[in-house]
């Protein structure tokens, strides 16, 4: 009996078996060349299922579509490993796993824009700069498998000294709201997903 198992890992996808390519694909509104496209899956056995789905059928045009999985991996364009956004984390997290799967929670969001030390300001001169720094702590947490795991983000940014106050306020959200995406995407980079299928 045959076990297909596949690994996901919550990174751009960069081997060559989860990448499709398309051709034959008519232009919609000028004269120009037939145009190529290259679709990426976290899967290779969804890249292999598409690729038998789509192959020589014309799915949105009269043309059947050439789809092929890419034979060789493209290192130059791949060199480095790209990790994903907390948004795409938290798709790929819900498409394997289930909504109610997984879980995360904010464990500390810590402002950190005075743990740098005081800034050595000549008596009389005011500071040009407003340095905003948060950090933020998040836990994943895999109930039904009975593990957890932890992710540190910090977002930072500095501002004109006579930035609009309510300005500030949003800026602060915001950096709150990026260390934690950073976190869960770091908490993230930790999970190795194993499928059995």
């Amino acid at each position: 009996m045959d076990v297909d198992v596949q690994v996901i890992e919550f990174k751009v996808p960069t081997e060559h078996n989860k990448t499709l390519f398309v051709w034959n694909i008519p232009p919609t509104f000028s004269e120009a060349d037939i145009y190529v496209s290259s679709v990426v899956f976290y899967s290779a056995e969804h890249a292999s299922r598409a690729q038998r789905a789509t192959h020589g059928r014309g799915l949105f045009q009269e043309a059947p579509l050439k789809v092929s999985l890419c034979t060789r991996q493209n290192r130059f364009f791949y060199r480095n490993v790209s990790y994903l956004h907390s948004s795409k984390c938290h798709e790929l997290a819900n498409f394997y796993l289930g909504f109610n799967g997984w879980s995360s929670r904010v464990v500390t969001l810590k402002d950190l824009s005075k743990s740098d030390g005081p800034e050595q300001v000549p008596l009389g001169e005011a500071t040009q700069t407003v340095n905003l720094k948060y950090g933020c702590i998040v836990e994943l947490i895999f109930t039904k498998h009975g593990v957890s795991c932890r992710g540190v983000g910090v977002a930072e940014e500095v501002f004109p000294a006579d930035t609009d106050p309510e300005e500030l306020l949003m800026k602060r959200g915001m950096l709150q709201k990026s260390a934690k995406e950073r976190a869960i995407s770091y908490a993230f980079q930790k999970v190795l997903l194993v499928v059995l299928g």
